[in-house]
């Protein structure tokens, strides 16, 4: 019997091995080898307050702003207003306090089929376009899609992602920017904190089913092994980046969909710029897109692929930038 268990055990190695060879194959053969920095001919303009035209800026511009805040959107007409609601009131209120304090709050229509757009434009009536602006894009990108499309449009010297159903609460604010603060001094101006839940895991654990949890689990355990070990929390959509890091970080990312915090986080770990996790208050909000097996199936592969694809120099860190 032992031979025979030694056979099995050797041809499942052999398989295993078999099997890891055509996913590295598979993975460097379909990777793209730059990030897709296509902006639509529509996509290069935002309409303003009084319904006109007005060129969208760079991200390689200099900073005029002191603060951009980018929500992607996409089916985002019932969780957007609650959301944008409180962000103004707690920005208009800090500009008050402090008349040297200026804003822009970027809304990216993600290719939306509601009336995401038309509720985003009231407020870009309501507070003016130098403070509002509502970028459209021609199709959907994807969450990483439409949070780029938006770093690349602003004009804030920091920028902070911030999510549509306003689950962290937004004058949370306070609590990344020092957490930016304390990293100081930023190598080449470059520094990052995001927001992180991490210490609302156990009590969220008891109001998930098993399946669920287990799901959430192994995500983790799979960031942790492949691409980000420092940060728990790699997917809580409040970050805030210096200008100098969103370009260099947003410049070589690939990812598109969910899973792309985590090689966002990664190619900064790779650029040796530093960052910081702060804890921050957060409700789950009904309506997520975000669908339970299939869309962890989905980012598992994505998290996989990133470490293969860098790893074979599929994907390289440049250094180009985008228009």
């Amino acid at each position: 019997m032992e031979p025979l268990l030694a056979d099995v055990v050797a041809a499942l190695a052999a398989l295993a091995a078999a099997a890891l060879s055509l996913i590295i194959i598979v993975a460097h053969v379909t990777a793209t080898k730059m990030p897709n920095f296509h902006r639509h001919e529509e996509e290069k303009f935002f309409v303003n307050a009084e319904g006109k035209k007005e060129s969208i800026p760079s991200i390689h511009d200099p900073p005029t702003k002191e603060l951009s805040v980018v929500v992607p959107s996409y089916n985002e007409e019932d969780r957007l207003p609650l959301m944008m609601d409180e962000a103004l009131d707690y920005l208009e209120k800090r500009q008050k306090r402090d008349p040297a304090f200026t804003y822009e709050v970027i809304v990216v229509d993600d290719g939306s089929k509601d009336q995401t757009a038309k509720v985003a434009m009231k407020y870009c009536k309501k507070y003016g376009s130098d403070k509002v602006r509502v970028l459209t894009l021609v199709k959907n990108r994807g969450k990483g899609g439409a949070v780029r499309m938006g770093v690349f449009s602003c004009r804030g010297g920091k920028i902070l992602m911030a999510d549509a159903d306003g689950a962290t609460k937004f004058a949370d604010i306070e609590k990344v920017e020092e957490g930016l603060r304390n990293l100081q001094p930023w190598p080449d101006q470059m520094a990052i904190a995001c927001g992180s839940r991490a210490h609302l895991e156990q009590d969220s654990i008891a109001q998930r089913s098993y399946f669920r949890t287990l799901l959430m689990y192994g995500f983790h355990f799979l960031v942790w092994f492949l691409c980000v070990k420092e940060i728990r929390d790699t997917q809580c959509g409040f970050k805030l980046l210096t200008r100098e890091a969103a370009s260099r970080t947003f410049s070589a990312l690939h990812i598109e969909r969910w899973a792309f915090d985590v090689e966002l986080l990664y190619i900064a770990q790779r650029l040796k710029i530093p960052i910081a996790e702060v804890a921050v208050n957060w409700t789950e909000i009904e309506g997520s897109k975000l669908v339970p097996f299939w869309s962890w199936l989905q980012m598992g592969r994505d998290l996989l692929f990133i470490r293969l694809r860098y790893l074979t120099g599929a994907w390289r860190l440049e250094t180009s930038k985008s228009n």
